[in-house]
């Protein structure tokens, strides 16, 4: 995590006002969230539409934080530890992280997209791992305050940072990217998230592509090869780039693919890869992650173990057994219906259970089209491989109707209520069956996937 004097942070923040008396003080390490606070931190007040860091100041300090960067049109500044005045406590964080990220100077790779942005960071760096030392992205601190603090709590010795780029609209990533000014950036796909912010899949696909406008001058971008608003896009950028997907136009493509109950295996050319993640689709994933590790000059070897050691960031394709013997695939993190449809074809492809279920929910922020997408989603789901499907929710009712063109009625439940769907649930599955949980994350159908567990 970041070490530094006080007069350093003072320049860094772009600040003022520190007492002389304390420029040669250290902080270690920084929070934004005053019940975090571990002794020695420096802490940011940040000010949002509903709340005001600078209220929660004395907890901090009670906390044991070592000096505050305080807002200059905010009152009140403490007296008892260390202050540094700035213009925004939130632009102060991200100039912060942006210097620190100068001074220890490791390579960057950034990764966005609509659907696997976490997977394809837990692949990159596993591989990286196998040669550098890596620092990555913990959970989803992937925004214009989760990138800052991913950054700030680096070691000293990293060697290459992998930094996951989140964004809810336009001008956010190009935000991400120019703290972290990427040598390598990735674009995993364009789907249908935030349609509801930016309107169209030619909006979401500016808005990706706003990853280039930091990458370093001798910088390349990973990107989706397959996908028609990139090719028509890229191309006209000043930029190196190479391409991945399943055709053989792409620079790196699989030759081969096959589901196993425990991972994946693909060929790129003659040499056999296994990732133990779910999912054919994830294949896409790995390739960018391998185009990475071959621009930072991984040999082969190391990639195929870093791909056989990946731990993949919970409740995506999770394969649990519950005690029952019913087997159980969490993908309750977040959904899109390119995401969702993908999850049912991993289930189709499946094989030696007995039954089949899907427990599917609503998808949120797709915009005007949302019940089309749903309904979309219900109609894909085969009889001849899916048993029966479960929905929650007002836009699940849709994934229900439209499922209704291939599954009988009678292997169709919806449900409202989440208890009485779990309920319903465990009355029917049993020892080799298996149950696909899926939904965006604001319907938290993990709690779902707990009861089957118990």
């Amino acid at each position: 995590m970041i070490q530094r004097t006080l007069t350093e942070i003072e320049g860094m923040v772009k600040g003022s006002g520190l007492d002389q008396a304390f420029k040669h003080e250290k902080i270690n390490g920084v929070t934004t969230d005053s019940r975090q606070v571990e002794k020695g931190n420096l802490f940011f007040p940040l000010i949002g539409e509903t709340f005001n860091g600078h209220k929660f100041v004395d907890k901090a300090i009670e906390n044991g934080a070592a000096a505050v960067i305080w807002d200059e049109k905010e009152s009140n500044p403490p007296e008892t530890i260390p202050v540094i005045f700035v213009t925004d406590t939130l632009k102060a964080l991200q100039d912060l992280a942006e210097a620190y990220l100068q001074q220890v100077k490791p390579k960057v790779v950034g990764i966005t997209g609509s659907n696997g942005k976490t997977t394809t960071k837990d692949m990159v760096s596993s591989v990286l791992e196998t040669t550098y030392k890596v620092h990555k992205t913990k959970g989803n601190f992937n925004n214009h305050i989760g990138l800052p603090l991913t950054v700030l709590s680096m070691a000293e010795d990293t060697e290459i940072a992998v930094l996951e780029m989140g964004m809810s609209g336009k001008g956010e990533i190009e935000l991400l990217s120019k703290i972290a000014k990427p040598d390598a950036a990735i674009i995993t796909n364009i789907g249908e998230a935030h349609l509801l912010d930016l309107g169209s899949r030619e909006g979401i696909a500016e808005a990706k592509l706003e990853i280039v406008n930091g990458l370093k001058q001798d910088g390349l971008l990973i990107y989706h090869g397959d996908e028609p608003l990139l090719q028509e896009r890229v191309p006209s950028l000043s930029i190196s780039s190479v391409t991945f997907g399943e055709t053989s136009k792409n620079d790196y493509f699989p030759t081969s693919i096959h589901q196993q109950v425990n991972g994946t295996s693909f060929n790129i050319n003659d040499t056999e890869f296994f990732i133990p993640v779910l999912g054919k689709h994830n294949v896409s994933n790995a390739l960018a992650a391998y185009a990475a590790a071959r621009f930072f000059e991984v040999k082969e070897e190391d990639i195929i173990e870093g791909f056989k050691a990946i731990k993949i960031t919970g409740m995506r394709l999770e394969l649990i057994e519950s005690k029952n013997g019913v087997s159980i695939i969490n993908d309750a993190y977040n959904a899109s219906p390119t995401s969702m449809l993908a999850a049912i074809r991993l289930l189709e492809d499946l094989t030696g259970f007995k039954q089949k279920y899907v427990v599917l929910g609503d998808m949120l922020e797709l915009g005007e089209n949302e019940v089309e997408f749903h309904r979309q989603v219900g109609a894909a789901i085969k009889k001849a491989e899916i048993s029966h499907l479960f929905t929650y929710g007002k836009l699940g009712a849709e994934i229900a109707n439209g499922a209704k063109q291939n599954l009988p009625e009678e292997c169709i439940y919806h449900f409202e209520d989440k208890q009485a769907l779990i309920t319903k649930l465990k009355s029917m599955v049993n020892k080799n069956d298996v149950v696909l949980v899926k939904a965006s994350r604001g319907m938290r159908l993990e709690e779902v996937v707990n009861e089957l567990i118990m």
